[in-house]
């Protein structure tokens, strides 16, 4: 399956990313860390919600601080949380 970023916004992604597809640091620039965040959005699956403890597994897999990418997934409209329960509203899709 092809991504749905494009190559320059996977050429942003794998600056960040080691061999492993983890963070080694959460762009501070904030053109970046939009791509980023996108790119993370990809891992949640859109119409489907989470539970917090599973956003928190799913994050972890990527970055120590998970609890940092989870805010920044809400504050940039990737994921919506109510009541503890998140779900994707934002980024690119796959079509």
């Amino acid at each position: 399956m092809s991504s749905p970023l494009s190559p320059d916004e996977q050429r942003v992604v794998a600056n960040f990313t080691g061999a492993d597809g983890r963070l080694h640091t959460i762009p501070t620039k904030q053109s970046k860390l939009m791509v980023v965040l996108d790119h993370l959005a990809q891992q949640f699956e859109p119409g489907r919600t989470y539970p917090e403890v599973e956003v928190n597994e799913i994050l972890q897999r990527f970055h120590p601080d998970f609890a940092a990418l989870r805010r920044y997934l809400v504050e940039a409209l990737f994921l919506e949380r109510e009541d503890g329960v998140y779900w994707r509203i934002g980024g690119t899709v796959d079509v």
